[in-house]
């Protein structure tokens, strides 16, 4: 260890007690009663690195070397002198005889003291200067023979007093100029008489290193010696004030900038004391990497730009941290990072087939895609609409194309979406700005080639914050989505990798423009076979599943499940029928649990114990033995419905009233049924008479149900045709279609829906215009193989079809008048 010996006039104060037997600061007789004091002829010499003993000065120091630790121990138990001489070499840990300095000071071992560190502190008051002679042991420590080293005292004159006096008020100047400079040290000067020690004390103290120090301690004459110290008091009064003026300007030219660079250096010290990464290491980091990222060269100089304006940011600013996230978004942004396509097109078939049951257009749709993309290797994503009711399975879908892709799924809700930047997100200049949800979508796909769902396309919104469905027709355009623009991202994004597949209930309410750009592809309801089968395969095993049952605890026949589809369930996807068969299960998993004896096989009657009493009458169908009443096919948004239209004539003045709710369109389609049939009464037997005598009121039951739409023309007019001639329509028979003044039978959509609508009513003819037939090709033969179509071009193909040649007989106890008794006879 070494000696550290550097003087501290704070630490050496408290070590001096009151009863010690000297005082720090020594008078002039003091020193001439020291000067008298014989000099021994041998001492124990004490090697000092970093300071050099004055006479008549105390300091402190420690020592670690064992030589040094002995040589204290063996001299504090003897008379307490040794001699004290700096080394030559500091380096040297054990310096010999030769590489001390010949000049030393006899010093007087005050006080050792044990430190709680374990070192040992010696307190030592300087005696006498003296000049090595002889060594006489190296070991254990060094003894020599030494000679007085006798000082020159020059005439007391007025050089010399004033001399002393301008040492003394320089040391007292610099005192105040230096903050390190204990108040002490000024009062011990200010209170110093002799000349000598007060050379001795400001030498001891002064900042100057141990050759200069040396070199002032081997000097004899005091007046050289005083030139000495005054030469290094000036050079250091000098730089105090140098210093301080150069602390007074910066202090004054301090400006609120700068203040806050320290702060925020400071900060980041703290922050990295705490384990946190600094604003410079945190520009690094992004700057590293931004050179791993494989973005197009102005996405990069753009980045870099964005980057060095971080970089001369005020950390502290609000503004910073905005930047910061933004140039996060763009790093965490997949520029060019692509999955690979699975093109095994029989693999993707295997999989579309096994996650969902028929929904073969689809199916056939995303083979020839894939395909296409086997054979070119890059082709512009098309954008595919899927339209169908709810439960259909639309959205999952979706997951199965991404599945036989080997692409990642992103999906988006639209529905409710009102804000437009909700689609092309905020400006940054806005508080709380972000991207949009398509750029937030494709970040968290960590891949630009994606399969994203837009969900729901058909009820997004707008109002006065923009409309994002006029937002979606640049990402949704295959020609413009290469350089998608999101106002937060503020470069260009290509989208035309991403497979974007869009949902929806219907098409009426979705933009015409936005229309246009996708490929429309109707999911269409499931025939109570469908239900069956998909029940089988995906609904009963998932819910075995979420319910912690076994293939052994449970099954369930088509039969059974054919009388859940039937009396508890009105839909055309199967989300309702999930629930249902999940509740048998649930009641299953309960006899289960209370370990109640059960039979796995659910019976018909086990399903009205757990479901209750049938919901649905199975057979929707009333009978038409009034004149008037007719069968016609709707579609709603959740499958086709089958509903009644009732006509009915009444004593009046020839008044047309309908009631039921209706929309304008069906009020449209009444009022031609009416035209058309004032125009042709004689072509169906009917007296003209009878329209200004009678009034007409057309109800469609359920009048707290909206209805609207045009396929009810057909049914308008054969209902019309049926009160007028009352002749009944005949049972079992339904209708859909829309007519014109001219009597052609127009087609309608929603077919596939409307007869699967009417299969669970049990009807058993079906009327549809001849142009609909394409549509009925389209359904599997073996899920319409009950029905009987009858293909129509004209109304009256129509009435000769849907009426029976018989009338009824008076069932409204109409009044018979002259003019109509040759129609109700």
């Amino acid at each position: 260890m070494s000696n550290y010996d550097t003087f501290d006039f704070n630490r050496a104060l408290p070590l001096i007690n009151e009863d010690t037997e000297f005082f720090p600061l020594m008078s002039q007789e003091d020193e001439e009663e020291m000067n008298k004091e014989e000099t021994p002829e041998i001492l124990s010499i004490l090697p000092l690195r970093n300071t050099v003993l004055f006479p008549g000065v105390v300091i402190p120091i420690t020592v670690g070397r064992d030589k040094s630790i002995k040589l204290i121990k063996d001299a504090y138990r003897g008379d307490r002198m040794i001699g004290v001489v700096s080394q030559r070499d500091v380096a040297v840990e054990d310096p010999s005889f030769d590489q001390l300095n010949q000049v030393g000071t006899i010093a007087l071992i005050i006080k050792m003291l044990q430190m709680p560190d374990g070192n040992t502190t010696v307190i030592i008051q300087g005696k006498q200067r003296f000049r090595l002679d002889e060594e006489v042991q190296s070991d254990p420590y060094i003894k020599a023979t030494i000679q007085k080293f006798e000082e020159v005292r020059p005439k007391t004159d007025k050089e010399f007093k004033a001399i002393m006096a301008s040492i003394k008020e320089m040391a007292m100047q610099i005192i105040q100029l230096s903050p390190n400079i204990p108040s002490e040290a000024g009062i011990a000067i200010k209170n110093i008489e002799s000349p000598s020690f007060l050379i001795n004390f400001i030498s001891s103290n002064m900042n100057a290193d141990v050759p200069a120090k040396q070199q002032m301690l081997e000097v004899a004459n005091l007046r050289d010696r005083a030139n000495m110290v005054m030469e290094h008091l000036t050079v250091e009064l000098q730089m105090q004030e140098l210093k301080n003026q150069i602390q007074s300007k910066v202090r004054v030219d301090l400006d609120k900038q700068q203040r806050d660079y320290f702060l925020n250096q400071q900060l980041k010290t703290i922050q990295e004391e705490l384990g946190g990464n600094s604003p410079d290491l945190e520009i690094e980091n992004l700057k590293g990497r931004a050179a791993k990222k494989k973005w197009a060269k102005e996405v990069g100089e753009h980045f870099t730009k964005e980057l060095d304006k971080a970089g001369r940011m005020n950390p502290a600013a609000a503004d910073y941290s905005v930047q910061i996230n933004y140039l996060e978004l763009l790093l965490e942004l997949p520029w060019n990072d692509f999955t690979k396509d699975n093109f095994d097109l029989k693999r993707a078939q295997r999989i579309l087939e096994k996650d969902h049951y028929g929904l073969d257009k689809v199916k056939k749709r995303i083979i020839e895609y894939l395909a296409v993309l086997k054979l070119k290797h890059n082709m512009k994503a098309p954008i595919l609409c899927l339209v169908g009711p709810p439960g259909v399975g639309k959205t999952s879908l979706g997951k199965s194309i991404a599945k036989a892709l080997g692409r990642k799924y992103v999906r988006m809700a639209l529905g409710g979406i009102r804000d437009e930047a909700e689609i092309r997100g905020h400006r940054k200049t806005y508080i709380g700005a972000m991207p949009g949800r398509i750029i937030q979508s494709i970040k968290k796909s960590g891949t630009s080639n994606p399969v994203f769902v837009l969900d729901e396309i058909d009820k997004v919104g707008n109002d006065f914050r923009g409309d994002p469905s006029s937002a979606l027709l640049e990402v949704l355009d295959p020609e413009q989505n290469n350089a998608f623009y999101d106002h937060y991202v503020e470069v260009d994004y290509d989208l035309s990798n991403v497979m974007f597949i869009a949902t929806a209930n219907s098409l009426s309410t979705i933009q015409p423009a936005l229309l246009d750009r996708m490929e429309i592809i109707e999911v269409n309801g499931y025939t109570i076979e469908e239900k069956i089968e998909i029940a089988k395969q995906h609904l009963l095993p998932k819910q075995r599943e979420q319910h912690g049952l076994s293939n052994k605890d449970i099954s369930i026949k088509s039969t059974v499940l054919e009388k859940v589809i039937e009396d508890y369930t009105r839909e055309s996807g199967v989300r309702g029928l999930e629930k249902k068969v999940g509740s048998l299960v649930r009641g299953i998993a309960t006899k289960i649990a209370m370990e109640e004896e059960y039979s796995p096989a659910i019976t018909k009657d086990d399903v009205e114990k757990i479901l209750g009493a049938p919901i649905y009458d199975k057979d929707l169908y009333e009978g038409n033995e009034v004149a008037g009443v007719v069968t016609g096919l709707a579609w709603t948004q959740v499958g086709g419905d089958i509903l009644f239209i009732e006509a009915s004539l009444s004593p009046g003045k020839g008044k047309l009233s309908l009631t039921g709710n209706l929309g304008d369109v069906m009020k449209e389609s009444a009022t031609i049924a009416m035209a058309y049939l004032r125009a042709h009464a004689s072509e169906f037997g009917i007296d003209y008479r009878l329209f200004d005598q009678w009034d007409v009121h057309v109800h469609v039951p359920a009048g707290a149900t909206p209805k609207d739409g045009p396929s009810a023309g057909v049914t308008m007019l054969t209902a019309l045709t049926s009160a007028f001639t009352q002749r009944q329509v005949k049972p079992h028979l339904a209708m859909t279609g829309e007519i014109t003044l001219r009597g052609k039978v127009l087609p309608v959509g929603g077919i596939k829906e409307k007869i699967l609508a009417a299969k669970r009513a049990n009807i058993k003819d079906i009327i549809l215009c001849k142009s609909n037939q394409k549509d009925i090709l389209e359904i599997k033969e073996s899920y319409i193989k009950d029905l009987n179509f009858h293909y129509v071009k004209e109304m009256k193909e129509v009435i000769d079809i849907a009426l029976s040649k018989d009338k009824v007989k008076n069932p409204m106890n109409i009044i018979v008048t002259e003019p109509i008794k040759s129609v109700l006879n």
